[in-house]
C-alpha cells in the first residue's frame, strides 16, 4: 500500500476528477490573486440566505452524475454530516472512495492501491463541512449570478493565488442545492448534480471511517 502526502496528477485524469479537484492540491497556479465580487445590497441578502440553508443541513445523502471536462460521465453517492464529515462513493467500475473523516480528506483507488490523505481544513471541501460554514474569511465570493429559480455563487480560497473555483448552484424559494461546479486553474470545469436529495437524515458514522486495506505481501518489499 503507498500513501501520498499529495495528489499524484494521474488522479486528475480519473473520473473523480471532480472531488480531486474540490481538493486542488498539486494544481499549477494560474499566477492572479482572487479578486472579490462588487456585493450589492440584494446581493448580500441573498449571500446570508445562502449561508442560513448551508448551516441548516445537518446531513445530507444523494446520487449524483458527474459530467467531467472531457465529457465524461459518472454516477454514485454523496453523504454528508456536518461538521466535518463526507463520504463519495463511485458506482463500479470506477474504484474510487474519497472520505472526509473530520481531519482528513482521504482519496482511495483500489485498482491503483493507492491511498491519498489531504487536510481537510486546507481544501475547499472543507468549506462545505465546516462546523459553522461563512461565505467570507477563508473563502471568497468571486460572482452571483441569478436567473429564473436559480442563483449561482463563485467562491476561491482566499489570501492565495488562484488554483480552482468552486461554484454552488441552488434553486431558489425554497433555496435547495443542486449542484456544483469545480474549475481548475487552467480552466477545466467538472460539474456534479444532485439528484433526489435527501437532508436530515441519520447516516451511519462507519461511512465516513476509512482501514487502510492490509498490504498484499506478495508485492511488499
Amino acid at each position: 500500500m503507498v500513501r501520498h502526502a499529495s495528489l499524484n496528477l494521474r488522479f486528475l485524469a480519473l473520473p473523480a476528477a471532480l472531488f480531486v479537484a474540490i481538493v486542488l492540491a498539486g494544481a499549477p497556479s494560474s499566477g492572479k490573486t482572487p479578486q472579490a465580487a462588487n456585493l450589492s445590497a440584494g446581493d448580500k441578502a441573498d449571500i446570508a440566505r445562502i449561508e442560513r440553508y448551508l448551516n441548516s443541513i445537518s446531513t445530507m445523502r444523494a446520487r449524483f452524475l458527474q459530467v467531467a471536462a472531457n465529457d465524461e460521465l459518472s454516477q454514485g453517492w454523496v453523504f454528508i454530516s456536518r461538521p466535518g464529515k463526507l463520504r463519495v462513493e463511485y458506482d463500479p467500475p470506477t474504484p474510487v472512495i474519497i472520505i472526509g473523516d473530520g481531519a482528513w480528506l482521504i482519496y482511495h483507488d483500489s485498482e491503483l492501491e493507492q491511498t491519498t490523505y489531504r487536510s481537510l481544513e486546507s481544501s475547499l471541501a472543507g468549506f462545505l463541512v465546516q462546523k459553522t460554514v461563512r461565505l467570507g474569511g477563508a473563502v471568497t465570493v468571486t460572482g452571483l449570478e441569478r436567473g429564473p429559480g436559480v442563483i449561482r455563487v463563485k467562491l476561491v480560497k482566499s489570501g492565495e493565488r488562484e488554483e480552482g473555483s468552486l461554484a454552488l448552484t441552488f434553486s431558489d424559494r425554497p433555496l435547495v442545492l443542486r449542484q456544483w461546479t469545480v474549475t481548475d486553474a487552467e480552466g477545466q470545469a467538472t460539474q456534479i448534480a444532485l439528484v433526489n436529495a435527501q437532508f436530515g437524515l441519520s447516516l451511519d458514522e462507519a461511512l465516513f471511517e476509512f482501514t487502510e486495506p492490509p498490504e498484499d505481501e506478495s508485492t511488499a518489499d
